[in-house]
């Protein structure tokens, strides 16, 4: 089987992933009960995943890395320990339901939510966000990237404008972490959410999110911590303040392991591996006039070229369409996530993945992709679309089998036989 939905989770994992999380089911205990050596070891392995992690987002205090189940916990303990009624928050068209459905339920009990727009290619930039700023916003929550089209937002332009307006930055990291380099001190971020079982390339069940220093968030849930069990109320200090219960030790060690492993390999490295099969992918399928594309995979820079390109590996056909766009001009591609959804003629998406996956042996992600309005904005709410996402671990040979399988279904369709 050829795996492409890694912007759902990673299915290939380093092995000192799995051997960290085998290692540390044989021998941790609670890290908040510290009565015996193994509960001891636990405190001390979930204190140097604090330190791994915050170093990997470039944070300055390992307290404040708050460990969570995914990027969904973290984002509600975000949303709702800072917003409340009255509040005004900005969102995106690009956002998850992660980030949307707890706006929508507090926007039911009172708070003031806007939504900034996408434009055709679903780019939301930060001119169109500080337009929608009213005198009670209080926070721009927001995805560091698409999760249907890989199109990047720019954190740090958001974050420089909302500053200069008193607000909070809530970011979800969900489809950047791990896959491109994500510093908080520069970038300015004052909540970080993230998840581990995607490009952290992590185990499920783990997440997070970094606090600065000097923000303070409600607790979601209260109860146990190991610490000033006497108190009525939950401790106010992080990382106890949010973290209550019984922590995953086991997967906290496992993400610590794939953090120190996406270290080792640098994480310009891995941008610029996900980057080489995302062009790749997209330079081939781009060729088929069935084949519609979502996204922006427009060059950064526009000037034009009066040279025709060369051909590329493997191409005998001339280019058209995207493609031939594409070479318009000098190329330097776009930072984005690695990913790229499409959809072939007017089959329905979910018929393509089914083909994909029965005829081509090929894993890819259809639907709606928990993205509505992202949908909305391209127009493929009834027919979803079919989203194929790299990983470190997929390889160039995958990237042509999968873009041929696809060339072919839009061949067949082109001919009416599907």
């Amino acid at each position: 089987m050829i795996y492409l939905d890694n912007a759902a989770t990673t299915l290939q994992k380093p092995v000192c992933v799995s051997q960290a999380v085998i290692d540390a089911m044989r021998s941790l205990g609670n890290s908040r009960r510290v009565l015996k050596q193994a509960f001891h070891a636990a405190g001390s392995l979930v204190y140097e995943a604090r330190c791994v992690l915050t170093e990997f987002f470039g944070g300055s205090d390992p307290s404040r890395l708050v460990f969570t189940a995914n990027a969904t916990e973290a984002l509600n303990i975000a949303i709702k320990g800072l917003l409340k009624t009255g509040d005004h928050v900005i969102s995106t068209e690009l956002d998850h339901n992660s980030v949307l459905r707890p706006l929508y339920e507090l926007e039911g009990q009172g708070l003031q939510l806007s939504i900034a727009e996408a434009d055709a290619d679903g780019n939301v930039n930060a001119a169109g966000i500080e337009a929608l700023i009213r005198p009670e916003t209080r926070a721009i929550v927001m995805t560091h990237a698409s999760n249907l089209s890989g199109n990047l937002t720019d954190l740090k332009a958001v974050s420089d404008l909302a500053h200069k307006h008193g607000l909070l930055l809530i970011a979800d990291a969900s489809q950047t972490a791990g896959e491109i380099p994500i510093n908080v001190s520069e970038f300015g971020i004052d909540v970080l959410c993230f998840t581990g079982h995607k490009g952290m390339l992590g185990p499920q069940g783990t997440g997070g999110l970094y606090v600065r220093p000097g923000i303070t968030i409600r607790p979601l849930l209260h109860g146990g911590t190991g610490v000033q069990s006497f108190l009525k109320t939950q401790p106010a200090e992080l990382p106890e303040c949010l973290e209550a219960g019984t922590l995953n030790g086991h997967g906290i060690e496992g993400l610590k392991a794939a953090a120190e492993y996406l270290r080792e390999i640098g994480p310009e490295r891995i941008e610029a591996h996900h980057r080489t099969l995302t062009e790749l992918f997209y330079s081939l399928v781009s060729q088929s006039p069935e084949i519609r594309i979502y996204g922006d995979f427009r060059p950064e820079q526009s000037q034009s070229c009066t040279e025709h390109p060369a051909p590329m590996d493997g191409q005998t056909e001339p280019l058209n369409g995207q493609a031939m766009e594409r070479y318009q001009q000098p190329y330097r591609p776009k930072r984005r996530a690695p990913i790229v959804s499409l959809n072939i003629g007017d089959l329905d998406s979910s018929v393509v993945g089914d083909l994909l996956m029965q005829e081509y042996g090929i894993a890819v992600r259809t639907g709606a992709h928990c993205a509505p309005l992202m949908h909305r904005r391209f127009g493929t709410e009834k027919q979803g679309a079919v989203r194929f996402s790299f990983s470190w671990f997929n390889t160039e040979e995958e990237v042509r089998k999968a873009a041929a399988a696809v060339l072919e279904i839009a061949a067949d369709t082109a001919q009416g036989k599907l």
